[in-house]
């Protein structure tokens, strides 16, 4: 299945850009010239593990650069824009573990820290923290000392901080990793009535199968790219292909052994 051709989107909207992206670990190339252009307001990123999708993501949010080619905001080199408020107004993501990311003892502390790139004060950022948490019948919580909370309770913290942060560009790494059915729900749910740009990187295909566009990453590459339904159904073949030839190419050597 080809990349889809997508038209760049309007001066006023999120769009990132990666243009010719070449990216090694050691002796490990993980991109060699891939280039893709992210309008859509949800995008679903799908494939197996090592296929480049968390990578993608920290290019996306300038936590790692690229040694050749270029990742645009708008535009604009992203390595290129201040580390603080004005890159962190672009883009955000949440990562696969929480407990990487997490830094407060409190929840209330830790939705804080997310308003710190917007200059206000400690006290101005937990009110802010607890009349968030408020809104979503969730005030009980901001006293609550995270380690209390469970690790899908902990991940639904780090969506929160990711919102109330505000970035036009949300980043998601396996999100629905640690959630149970009804997590899983309402954090779709979320992502669905959320009004900014959303890319999310899953193993759980159902909550991207009705995205307008999904990429299915395979060792780096892009080897498919449309409709969520298409290229979910593409990967899902290309998987149960796999374990067949699998199957086949392990019964002489059980026959062997018997």
């Amino acid at each position: 299945m080809p990349p889809a051709a997508h038209a760049p989107a309007d001066a006023a909207s999120p769009w990132l850009e990666l243009r010719q992206v070449h990216l090694r670990r050691g002796s490990s190339q993980v991109f060699a010239g891939l280039s893709l252009l992210l309008a859509e307001s949800r995008i679903g990123l799908i494939g197996h593990n090592g296929a480049g999708k968390t990578s993608l993501l920290r290019l996306l949010c300038a936590l790692e650069a690229p040694q050749g080619g270029q990742v645009l905001s708008q535009g604009q080199d992203l390595h290129a824009l201040p580390a603080g408020q004005l890159r962190a107004r672009r883009v955000g993501m949440m990562f696969q573990n929480p407990d990487d990311q997490i830094i407060f003892p409190t929840v209330q502390e830790e939705l804080a820290l997310s308003l710190q790139p917007q200059g206000l004060s400690r006290r101005e950022a937990l009110a802010r923290a607890r009349a968030f948490l408020a809104e979503r019948g969730l005030a009980d919580w901001a006293e609550r000392a995270v380690g209390t909370l469970s690790q899908g309770q902990r991940q639904r913290l780090c969506w929160l901080a990711l919102l109330l942060a505000g970035p036009r560009t949300l980043l998601l790494d396996e999100p629905y990793a640690s959630l149970d059915l009804p997590g899983q729900a309402r954090l779709a749910d979320d992502i669905a009535g959320c009004g900014r740009q959303v890319l999310v990187s899953t193993h759980v295909l159902g909550p991207v199968r009705d995205y307008p566009r999904v990429i299915w990453l395979h060792q780096g590459r892009v080897r498919g790219d449309g409709p969520g339904r298409e290229v979910c159904a593409a990967y899902e073949a290309a998987v149960a292909a796999e374990v067949a030839h699998a199957r086949s190419a392990a019964r002489p050597a059980l026959r062997a052994v018997a």
